[in-house]
């Protein structure tokens, strides 16, 4: 058993500093080309809070993990234990609904413009800002109830507690049903709009694909078109979350259902987990002009420090 919670601590140590390095690359990035005086697309925005959103997810799920592992679970007390806990829904829910967002905002702007949705591709804009800020109050003013409904009066009706290894929550019917109502409910619908958005977007590149496949030189046969590496990056980002997401979902209502889960399935729901939050930075960079525009502008500034000898 040492030796297991040894492997768990390696794992998830690693896979924290992975994910967290990625991130914060991304969002340096662009908060460093926001102050050069550099136009980023709209998207980058919404990618900007997605990793931020995802960064709470590693450190509320990985770095509670790794501890747990190396013995260090005497650390966690009530308070911080419901401070976990609130991060890491607040991380989870705002990266679900931000990657909907992002989804939905794509297809709007590249729907063509006799579409029944041209009048949104001006006015989508506009509302970015609103919408991921709308999603962050949101979720931290919804998380809230939680840690408030345990710790109030009502929390005398809490017969079951659930081991996180690192701590333990109450359960009751009450408990069950707002948080199937206020998250998990919400979640399966935005991943159902993911899945459409995504598909519509495919299914539009591909049409203009075929609208334009007389203009491509034979010559350049061989290489992807624009519309073929823009479908491949939107399938890649959506496999991927649905896949990571969906998986999750399920083992989180193997735990949900199962007081005295097993090492074995409450280790693997929490490694899930954080799949997507550690390998989604480095799809984001794949349609993302952040690294390009950021490596260029350090590849063509000299610093007036450098003194050539």
């Amino acid at each position: 058993m040492i030796f297991m919670d040894f492997s768990k601590g390696v794992i998830f140590s690693a896979q924290t500093a992975v994910g967290i390095l990625g991130n914060f690359s991304l969002v340096y990035c662009y908060v460093f080309l926001s102050y050069t005086e550099h136009k980023l697309r709209s998207t980058d925005l919404i990618l900007k809070h997605l990793m931020m959103a995802n960064t709470l997810v590693l450190l509320s799920t990985g770095v509670p993990q790794t501890m747990t592992a190396f013995r260090l679970k005497h650390l966690f007390n009530d308070f911080t234990c419901k401070l976990t806990l609130y991060i890491q829904r607040v991380g989870r829910s705002v990266s679900i609904s931000i990657i909907c967002l992002l989804s939905v905002f794509q297809a709007i702007k590249i729907c063509p413009m006799n579409s029944t949705w041209k009048d949104l591709k001006v006015k989508a804009t506009k509302y970015i800002t609103f919408s991921i800020y709308l999603c962050w109050i949101l979720y931290m003013v919804v998380n809230l109830i939680f840690p408030i409904y345990h710790s109030g009066k009502w929390n005398k009706n809490v017969t079951k507690r659930r081991d996180l290894e690192y701590c333990s929550t109450g359960r009751d019917k009450i408990s069950d049903s707002l948080y199937t109502a206020l998250l998990v409910f919400p979640e399966v619908l935005f991943s159902v709009i993911i899945i459409w958005s995504s598909g519509s977007m495919t299914l539009i590149l591909y049409r203009h694909k075929q609208q334009v496949q007389h203009i491509h030189s034979a010559h350049l046969s061989s290489r992807l078109s624009p519309e073929s590496r823009a479908t491949q990056n939107i399938l890649a980002l959506v496999c991927t979350f649905v896949s990571f997401y969906t998986l999750s979902s399920i083992l989180n209502a193997c735990v949900a259902v199962s007081y005295n889960s097993s090492w074995w399935l409450a280790n693997s729901n929490a490694l899930i987990s954080v799949c997507f939050p550690t390998v989604s930075p480095f799809l984001m960079s794949r349609d993302s002009q952040v690294f390009r525009l950021c490596f260029h502008w350090v590849r063509n500034t000299k610093s007036p420090n450098i003194i050539n000898v």
